[in-house]
């Protein structure tokens, strides 16, 4: 079987966690910023978890990640 090429764009966005989960980067941290407060700024610098319906399709792009 020919190995399975890796979804570029989805490597550059998604990093695994060791337990396996895929992180992504917030959205909404690229311009605008005067109107959000500190806080929320603070918030958005953080990753989160991908959303469980969304899994499937991440390890069918990044199968070596």
């Amino acid at each position: 079987m020919p190995k399975m090429k890796t979804n570029r764009a989805a490597a550059k966005r998604f990093k695994r966690t060791g337990t396996g989960k895929f992180m992504r980067a917030r959205a909404n941290k690229s311009h605008i910023l005067t109107k959000k407060s500190p806080q929320r700024k603070r918030r958005l610098r953080q990753g989160t978890a991908v959303d469980a319906i969304n899994v499937r399709a991440l390890e069918h792009m990044l199968p070596y990640l």
